[in-house]
């Protein structure tokens, strides 16, 4: 894809009458995916890419609709064939350890993040805290986010400034004055800084991990690893369950204080393999430092074979896509989201996903789940926990299957297949939660829990794995670490309105609160049809096209593409040759 990016990019420049010609030709990009029930999505659609995009941000062409994306097929011509399975090859197996090992910081963040939904079960915690309700209780569970959204931003300086690992060495520090100070907490002002603690520690790990995995990961392999880092979060949440299921009926303050102790437990188990992982090769790339890059690119996906094709291709498709932002702008900043479409396309692609994930109905049932099960009649504490636990488990199992699919299916299908299955859950568990409340039968109740873990399989299918690993792979390396920050603040700014509003409307209103996420819902579902591009195949230097169009590679002038193509050409006969020997 690279060769005939450049050299579409040199047509354009030198032919005014070809660039026509192509727009002219262009077809609606959507050809062909699946699309929601909705007819006049078809119209809305032709309208929205005749008049509203821009004809070199059209993304692909329908006679690229129906093949691979070039880049796919460059990076396959590169990739080794014939050779066993990874996890028979040592330097594979090693890479895709340590990626484990680094999930668990998700499963940390998991924890943290379910505590507080098990925590308001417990008798004990309750009498510690004065029985909170309302604002009180939503100050509560916002005071962790309030330090989420302090450390967000300052997480992305770290990564941008020192690499993507410093970040996380900070996170520890935050986690183990917040752990401690939570468990020995005397009181209530003890308790809300120690969850402010957390809070920053979360966001250091938040931001920095997935940055680090989605540059060190094996290229055939970034989509699922990628996508199994927020998957990992339910990991920590069955933990959390499990631990406040079995703590549940200690009589002392310990029923709660030993499920804040056991927040330190899933970072020392990452601990050893993030000490083990490589610094991200684009980072260093950035800071002048390419040959520690190719050394850990070597090492890490060739096997320590310097005269691999792979590594050859990949570092000419960093290095150029690094020293084309770099030469468009000398230094990066929040502002230059606003400078282009490509970037804003971008930016309100990051915004609403970080609100779609905390407004589709989940935050309701994620941190008052026992509000919930109250208005329905499942009020024992016994039950409240063991459900929580085992939705934990199946929140798990269906974030792990959505990771599994990205690759297969595609990002598109999983957001749309997710926004239909969560849209029409939620609206039984509206229709159900009105009639016990007219009724106070109890089957009809109970019937609204079946349709929370369906809500949950299709709220795993995409917005799990995909909000961390879609920022960073349609953000451009200079702004990457500062396009998730902004899918997390926006998170942050919805689970904050949730987190004092959910409460406050539960208790007023009921049932009849849950109609507005129905609509959230509908608008996801929308949202993503119409804005959210499809990105499956294209190698991560590579997705800039899908919005800057074939001149996206940082705006190559015919000399330097020129010489880029001699380069390509140079690795694809060390490819021809490597293929031969295998």
């Amino acid at each position: 894809m690279l060769r005939g990016l450049m050299r579409q990019d040199f047509k354009h420049r030198t032919s005014r009458t070809s660039s026509l010609t192509l727009t002219r030709t262009r077809v609606r990009r959507y050809n062909s995916h699946p699309t929601l029930v909705f007819a006049l999505f078809g119209s809305c659609d032709l309208f929205m890419h005749t008049y509203v995009y821009p004809a070199d941000t059209m993304g692909t062409t329908k006679a690229e609709s129906t093949n691979k994306p070039a880049g796919e097929e460059e990076l396959a011509a590169v990739l080794p064939t014939g050779g066993p399975a990874w996890y028979r090859q040592g330097y594979l197996l090693r890479l895709n350890s340590i990626i484990l090992a680094l999930v668990m910081f998700s499963s940390a963040n998991g924890y943290d993040g379910s505590l507080m939904n098990g925590l308001q079960a417990l008798d004990q915690w309750n009498n510690f805290l004065d029985y909170p309700t309302g604002v009180r209780l939503g100050w509560l569970n916002a005071i962790y986010w309030l330090g989420c959204g302090v450390g967000y931003p300052t997480a992305a300086w770290l990564a941008n400034r020192f690499g993507r690992k410093p970040g996380v060495y900070v996170g520890y520090l935050f986690l183990g004055l917040g752990c401690a100070l939570q468990t020995a907490a005397p009181n209530q002002t003890s308790f809300l800084l120690a969850r402010l603690f957390v809070g920053v520690a979360s966001a250091l790990f938040g931001n920095s991990v997935p940055l680090l995995i989605n540059e060190i990961a094996y290229p055939s392999h970034r989509g699922i690893v990628n996508s199994l880092f927020m998957s990992g979060w339910y990991v920590g949440g069955t933990v959390s369950g499990w631990v406040i299921f079995a703590s549940r009926d200690y009589p002392s303050s310990w029923s709660w204080r030993l499920p804040s102790l056991l927040q330190a437990l899933l970072p020392l188990v990452a601990l050893p393999g993030f000490l083990l992982a490589p610094e991200s090769p684009r980072w260093l790339i950035s800071v002048g430092r390419p040959e520690e890059a190719r050394t850990i690119l070597t090492r890490y996906h060739a096997g320590g074979d310097t005269n691999s094709p792979l590594v050859n291709y990949e570092m000419l498709n960093i290095t150029s896509a690094i020293e084309a932002e770099q030469e468009a702008q000398s230094s990066a900043s929040y502002l230059e989201m606003l400078k282009i479409p490509g970037n804003r396309r971008r930016l309100f692609i990051s915004i609403t996903l970080g609100i779609f994930a905390q407004w589709a109905g989940n935050g309701v049932v994620s941190y008052y789940l026992s509000l919930i099960l109250d208005t329905v009649g499942v009020t024992s504490v016994k039950d409240q926990t063991l459900i929580s636990a085992c939705m934990q488990m199946w929140n798990l199992i269906f974030a792990i299957i959505g990771a599994y699919l990205i690759d297969r299916f595609g990002r598109r299908p999983l957001f749309l297949a997710s926004a239909v299955v969560m849209f029409v859950s939620y609206v039984f568990v509206t229709a159900l939660s009105g009639s016990f409340a007219a009724t106070q039968h109890a089957s009809t109740g109970a019937a609204v829990i079946p349709f929370l873990f369906i809500f949950f399989a299709g709220y795993g299918l995409s917005l799990t794995p995909l909000l961390t690993a879609y920022p960073c792979e349609i953000w451009p390396f200079r702004l990457r670490a500062r396009g998730l920050t902004v899918t997390w603040v926006a998170s942050i700014c919805a689970i904050f309105f949730n987190t004092f509003v959910n409460p406050i409307a539960l208790d007023a209103i009921e049932w009849k609160y849950y109609i507005v996420f129905i609509a959230v819902l509908l608008i996801f579902g929308i949202t993503a049809y119409f804005f959210y591009p499809e990105t499956k195949g294209y190698p991560l230097e590579q997705i800039a096209a899908i919005f800057e169009g074939p001149t996206s590679q940082g705006g190559i002038d015919p000399e330097r593409a020129a010489k880029c193509l001699d380069v390509f050409d140079d690795v694809k006969s060390l490819s021809v040759t490597h293929q031969e020997s295998i």
